[in-house]
């Protein structure tokens, strides 16, 4: 797995721009008309066409795709006691992150007698999507769950692929049940997210769909949300991806153990170095490579190693530079004074301050929510929050002295634009006798 080091400061602009490209996302012909086939599949025939689908491509064979009282409880007992303490607290945690993001509603005059308010609701039905590709990800439940359930959405559907017998992952299902959900499915990949935007017999239909998934799940996240009959989607998602930022201060097993993190989630995960010293950039590397050999996963981890970019920039600044130009999901500080080097960050999903914050706390349970832009669309995304399941109106009320008061800018900004009726509606009050 060798790396090559690169130092910024030799690159010109192109070669700038080509080192930081990350690959296209879902514009393989195959993969797009393969999905726009089972999105039609699904609304055509409904339940039977995700039995049949499941069979195709889940390899598993399901009579009902509705998660059961009995194997919810299933799922309870399988989990030993440290697991089912481990989710609890992930979930204590992010529950109290999360809860302090309930908007508060807003209120004020903005001149006398014009009275502007803003309301949050919470969206009426969301659809949930766990993913259970090469590994099961029950951390993903407790990132969708929480904040649809601090939100207050009165209709949630959760769906996560099934395994090769037919039952879901115990520990997702113990995550949902925790959450209160009802509406549970064993249904994977686009037919997933078909079901959920059109509805089916058994899958209630909802208005926006949360949730990371290979790229078969990002294009029928993409298609279904260009179709007026679909539904909206959270934001745009691609491989996983983490940015570090480290200096001469940094430990070189650290930064290797938190590159290997992130390279384990796929082969196509994205892992940059940036940092200010050779001499760490070498160490890094080379126990990047010792402590892959340790790894489970260590196939998928060295084939994303394998496109991994270190880039050597001349300081701090530089790097941060660097960074906000690449816009990462994750972000890890290895740095002296992170915080202070924070201020200088603008683009980032999640930002991870110093030595003793791994990216994998962000994953789990420190609180934060790990359903996070990807692709640089942290240049214009946030990530998700509790805000994302609710929606928000703006209401205002004025008295007549209130109109009366607003009234000759209002007609005037109308006659400019030529829109005769707007300065008539307020016109014509003004000439109506006062109450």
């Amino acid at each position: 797995m060798p790396l090559d080091v690169i130092e910024w400061r030799t690159l010109d602009e192109n070669a700038r721009r080509r080192l930081l490209e990350r690959p296209a996302l879902t514009s393989a012909a195959d993969v797009r008309d393969g999905v726009a086939e089972i999105v039609r599949r699904v609304r055509a025939g409904g339940d039977r066409a995700l039995l049949e689908l499941t069979t195709e491509l889940d390899r598993a064979d399901l009579n009902d795709l509705r998660v059961t009282d009995s194997e919810f409880a299933a799922a309870e007992a399988a989990l030993p006691r440290p697991a089912l303490q481990a989710i609890d607290l992930a979930i204590r945690n992010v529950c109290l992150f999360h809860e302090a993001q309930r908007p508060a509603s807003i209120e004020i005059e903005t001149m006398p007698g014009i009275l502007c308010e803003r309301i949050s609701q919470p969206l009426e039905s969301v659809g949930l999507y766990v993913p259970a590709g090469s590994a099961p990800l029950p951390s993903t439940a407790i990132m969708l769950t929480v904040p649809a359930a601090i939100a207050g959405c009165p209709t949630r559907v959760l769906c996560t692929p099934p395994r090769s017998d037919g039952s879901a992952d115990p520990a997702v299902l113990v995550v949902a049940s925790r959450a209160g959900l009802d509406d549970v499915f064993k249904i994977g990949g686009a037919q997933a997210i078909a079901a959920m935007a059109y509805g089916t017999e058994s899958v209630p239909r909802v208005a926006k769909i949360f949730g990371p998934g290979n790229v078969w799940v990002t294009a029928a996240k993409a298609q279904i949300a260009m179709d007026a009959r679909g539904a909206a989607i959270d934001m745009p998602a691609g491989p996983s991806e983490v940015l570090i930022i480290a200096d001469r201060t940094a430990e070189p097993r650290f930064v290797a153990a938190d590159l290997l993190s992130q390279a384990e989630h796929g082969e196509d995960s994205q892992v940059v170095l940036v940092t200010t010293s050779v001499e760490l950039a070498t160490a890094a590397i080379a126990e990047t490579e010792s402590q892959l050999a340790d790894l489970t996963r260590r196939a998928i981890a060295s084939a994303a190693m394998s496109h991994c970019r270190v880039i050597v920039a001349a300081d701090r600044i530089e790097a941060a530079g660097i960074s906000n130009r690449y816009a990462p999901e994750h972000l890890i500080l290895h740095v002296a004074d992170a915080r202070e080097l924070l201020t200088s960050i603008r683009n980032a999903g999640s930002v991870f301050l110093g030595p003793w914050s791994p990216e994998s706390v962000g994953d789990y349970c420190s609180g934060t929510n790990h359903v996070l832009p990807t692709h640089g669309a942290a240049r214009s995304y946030s990530g998700l929050s509790v805000e994302h399941f609710m929606r928000h109106m703006t209401v205002q009320e004025l008295t007549r002295d209130g109109l009366e008061g607003i009234a000759a800018a209002v007609t005037e900004l109308a006659d400019l634009e030529g829109l005769d009726g707007h300065a008539e509606a307020v016109r014509c009050r003004l000439r109506a006798p006062a109450p």
